[in-house]
């Protein structure tokens, strides 16, 4: 499944910093704006303990992580919603990816230029939202216009006609889509549109090595700023993270973050806020060639599960052998799990759940 989180956020607030801690790619960070212009795409494995214990176990030829792809993206300023700067592409680059991650910068240092010459996450993350609220308010309004005529004949149209109207209102109040009372199935009739402040957020606290673990005044503005929007909130020092990165040594790593009090790094965290924020299951097969970790949404079927390693999966689904992964853990293995009556066997209506270990029957 190819799905992306954008990183964003005004220049110089520590996005390509932290995309090379991510990816280990090799985006610019330089001390200007503007210094990343097309956006960077980085394929990251999910770190997951279940992949590694079941690996133990069943001692396969092949391991297969889950990945997700992060993408930098050019800076914003005051604008883009009009064009200003790199505020078209930028837009654009936003509309491609499935949720945003949002760097604020929360440290003071006078040698990193900020480009509004003072250090205010608030007024930073205003500015994004104004912008993207415009853009998004451009796009209702033109479609409000389309359907207006249709919307008195049509029912499907007044739907719409209705939902648009209600952004609309949202929207210049200097709400974002995702905060405004709809149903899933109202956001169903507006999905088309791709509206920018409608995507999940997760906001990224850029802070000092002193601020890592507790936090500081910038990402307590942060944190009370967003309370009523549903996100969370990460703490990461992007100096850090780069300073980890650069230790080939798994002990050596550990040790760094054991000394400044740390149980696992930023990054590690992020990529799973990331997963989490896109709404993502995972589930396993497991055997001697290969166990592999498989990406889903949240809510999918035995059958569309299936459908993620083949098409011909889905349509030709008949059942699905599945194995709780705590039971595997602590049988350890698909055969001490059969003699326990612990494999289940489940038809098409069967949801997924997080950490299933499964094996499909179907006709081809």
């Amino acid at each position: 499944m190819a799905l992306q989180c954008g990183i964003v956020g005004l220049p110089n607030v520590g996005k390509s910093t932290l995309f090379n801690c991510l990816s280990n790619a090799k985006a610019q960070a330089a001390n200007f704006p503007f210094c990343t212009i097309e956006p960077n795409i980085g394929v990251i494995t999910v770190p997951d303990v279940r992949l590694t214990k079941l690996t133990e176990l069943v001692k396969p030829q092949r391991v297969v992580p889950n990945t997700i792809e992060i993408v930098d993206i050019a800076g914003l300023v005051k604008g883009a919603s009009k064009g200003e700067g790199l505020g078209n592409q930028f837009l654009g680059n936003i509309r491609a990816t499935n949720a945003i991650i949002h760097v604020l910068r929360c440290f003071d240092d006078g040698n990193v230029i900020h480009v509004d010459g003072s250090v205010n996450p608030i007024r930073d993350k205003q500015i994004i939202d104004t912008e993207l609220q415009l853009k998004d308010l451009d796009t209702v309004v033109k479609r409000l216009q389309k359907v207006e005529k249709m919307a008195k004949t049509d029912k499907d149209a007044k739907r719409t006609f209705d939902i648009l109207t209600l952004l609309k209102a949202h929207l210049e109040a200097g709400n974002s889509v995702r905060t405004a009372t709809l149903s899933d199935d109202d956001f169903l009739f507006i999905t088309e549109l791709s509206l920018l402040t409608a995507k999940p957020v997760l906001y990224v606290c850029n802070v000092d090595e002193a601020s890592v673990i507790k936090g500081n005044k910038y990402v307590d503005l942060v944190k009370d700023a967003v309370k009523t929007e549903n996100a969370e909130v990460l703490i990461i020092s992007a100096k850090i993270e780069s300073e980890i990165a650069e230790l080939d040594d798994f002990e050596e790593r550990t040790v760094f973050l054991e000394d400044l009090g740390l149980t696992e790094s930023g990054v590690a965290k992020l990529i799973v806020a990331a997963y989490r924020l896109l709404q993502l299951y995972t589930y396993f097969t497991a055997g001697v060639q290969e166990v592999r970790a498989w990406t889903i949404t949240k809510g999918f079927t035995a059958p569309q599960a299936a459908g993620v390693i083949h098409s011909d999966f889905e349509k030709g689904f008949i059942r699905a052998e599945v194995i709780k992964y705590q039971d595997f853990v602590t049988l350890g293995s698909e055969n001490a799990c059969k003699e326990a009556g612990k494999l289940g066997v489940e038809g098409k209506t069967y949801v997924v759940e997080d950490g299933d270990i499964m094996h499909f029957r179907f006709n081809v």
